[in-house]
């Protein structure tokens, strides 16, 4: 961890469902060192986005652990809180005193509806923040309801990752001032503000049909997926006119005896020839015609085969731990300092909390105490004999 880019800055991060550990986890990734606080009787992580984190279990109800916390902060780089707001604040754990006692601390507060405004009380997930983004009304097939794409633009893409760079920008801006400062990340903010495209292009056609029915939300022929004989799927995204030329040349077909290419009346015509074209032939059939061409086809790749395809394997893109789980490396690739993850297993939770007191200055005697009071949990290593 030596030469990563956030190499030296400490993290705590208060557990949380998806998009906080999400974002604790990129941190780490890049060379952050980041303590997960875990609550009493937790007895495992549900998101899995652990890897390289340590874990600390502590009972922040009771004013003994909200002091074992408090001392943790004094000297953190960033705290990364997963609550509706006011939570914090009633556990006297608010950007007020804590930045009071550590002016350097960045305070990441990652929520649906962010910290203000009136929804900012309520419940909800990813699908509802889509929803208030503006963004799930452009999603989804023609004529259906729209459509959440998984729990991945909201909780991940606006929410944790959206964190992560207010967080990076937070420490560079530190550099300067030498003072922490509060992000109030909002998962409905940061997924509108993702969709920054979809505003700016409002002028220009792009979008004047109903859902579904426009270039690029599956109403073109050229931008879809569609099934082949072995019912796998293949993806189109043949937008450019020389790249639709390879495309047409590619199926068998002969551009002279075919409709315009952006006349959206014989879309789906289109759509049907190209269809029944696709599956006459398996999904390698097509790879074999279309890999290494322009036409921008591409096999729609499964969870087990995108690690074994042959671009992926040529970059590495895909990294296996030691329990042999395999998931995507850490990207962007930097040059000189690239995120090196851990490949070792998640901490169990409360795997780490006698270690980390005993690195606050914690004696033997108070962490046996803590322990039999019931302010903190310590779990060791399960040894299966």
């Amino acid at each position: 961890a030596g030469h990563m880019a956030l190499r030296g800055i400490t993290v705590v991060e208060l557990a949380g469902l998806a998009p906080v550990p999400f974002c604790g986890m990129v941190l780490a990734d890049f060379g952050a060192q980041v303590v997960r606080v875990d609550r009493p009787g937790t007895r495992s992580d549900s998101s899995r986005l652990a890897r390289g984190k340590r874990s600390l279990v502590v009972d922040l109800k009771r004013p003994r652990g909200v002091a074992v916390l408090r001392r943790l902060c004094a000297r953190a780089d960033v705290m990364l809180e997963p609550f509706r707001p006011g939570v914090m604040e009633q556990l006297q754990l608010g950007p007020e005193i804590l930045q009071k006692e550590n002016p350097r601390l960045i305070y990441a507060r990652l929520s649906g509806f962010g910290q203000s405004g009136r929804f900012s009380k309520v419940a909800g997930h990813d699908i509802n923040y889509l929803a208030l983004s503006g963004v799930l009304s452009r999603s989804g097939r023609s004529g259906e309801n729209p459509y959440a794409p998984l729990n991945l633009l909201a909780d991940f893409g606006g929410g944790g990752l959206m964190c992560t760079l207010g967080i990076i920008m937070a420490l560079f801006e530190r550099t300067r001032s030498g003072k922490g400062q509060v992000i109030d990340a909002s998962m409905v903010e940061g997924t509108a503000y993702l969709s920054s495209f979809l505003w700016k292009t409002q002028e220009t056609g792009l979008w004047e049909q109903p859902r579904g029915q426009n270039l690029l939300d599956g109403g073109a022929h050229f931008y879809t997926t569609y099934r082949t004989a072995d019912g796998g799927f293949m993806a189109v995204g043949a937008i450019e006119p020389q790249f639709y030329e390879l495309l047409i040349k590619g199926l068998g077909l002969k551009s002279d005896e075919l409709p315009n290419q952006m006349s959206i009346k014989d879309w789906p015509e289109m759509k049907k020839k190209f269809a029944d074209i696709f599956a006459k032939k398996t999904k390698a059939e097509w790879c074999q015609i279309f890999d290494g061409t322009d036409a921008c086809v591409t096999p729609v790749l499964t969870f087990e085969e995108v690690a074994h395809h042959g671009h992926n394997k040529d970059r590495g893109s895909f990294i296996t731990d030691t329990e042999q789980r395999v998931s995507p490396r850490p990207a962007p690739l930097l040059s000189n300092t690239p995120a090196l993850p851990s490949t070792k297993r998640d901490p169990f939770v409360g795997e780490h909390t006698e270690e980390i007191l005993k690195e606050l200055g914690f004696s033997q005697k108070e962490i046996i105490q803590l322990k039999l009071d019931n302010i903190i949990e310590i779990h060791k290593l399960r040894v299966n004999l």
